[in-house]
């Protein structure tokens, strides 16, 4: 049961990965990674039950904080074009 619940992760993977190629958009691209992320995170999930390890669980959880950080990180990048905070304010001076 649960291999067949890794294989249709991996299916759903290679969806995403196909969006984030074709995308019309970076925001497209941007979801289609996130949804990559995610995907990933239940795929280690089901992996570290198949082989009874728990401690898959600790490093999907430590993924997911990290995807959330770079997902947040890039969209600020394509909307202000800077990372930095009050980026604005040094332009508008």
């Amino acid at each position: 049961m649960f291999a067949a619940a890794a294989a249709a992760i991996l299916v759903a993977i290679a969806l995403a990965i196909t969006r984030a190629i074709k995308g019309p958009t970076v925001f497209d691209r941007v979801l289609a990674g996130n949804a990559v992320g995610n995907l990933a995170i239940v795929l280690l999930a089901v992996v570290g039950f198949l082989t009874e390890r728990p401690e898959f669980l600790d490093v999907g959880l430590t993924y997911g904080l990290l995807n959330l950080i770079g997902t947040l990180a890039v969209l600020k990048f394509f909307r202000h074009g800077d990372l930095a905070y009050g980026a604005e304010e040094e332009r508008t001076s």
